[in-house]
């Protein structure tokens, strides 16, 4: 695991698929205050590749992404953006 990360909140979405994996991880950080750390554990490929994109398109950062075992990935997100207000 991500030993150098400090993660502040932890979100297992094994078991989800996309576009929920991603809703679910931007529910979650938009609860965090900015410079928090977020970890999401996946087990859906394309939520591997789908999530660290929509995070960054969102202003997130993506710190680490870890594979564990064959099936298994931990996504490490750092809230640097706000939700833009209307």
């Amino acid at each position: 695991m991500a030993d150098d990360i400090k993660v502040d909140k932890t979100i297992d979405l094994k078991g989800q698929v996309c576009p929920y994996t991603f809703v679910r991880s931007k529910l979650a950080i938009e609860k965090m205050n900015l410079g928090e750390v977020l970890e999401v554990i996946l087990d859906h490929k394309p939520a591997v590749e789908n999530v660290p994109k929509s995070m960054e398109n969102e202003g997130q950062k993506v710190l680490k992404i870890d594979q564990v075992g064959e099936k298994e990935w931990h996504l490490f997100v750092r809230k640097d953006k706000e939700k833009a207000r209307k």
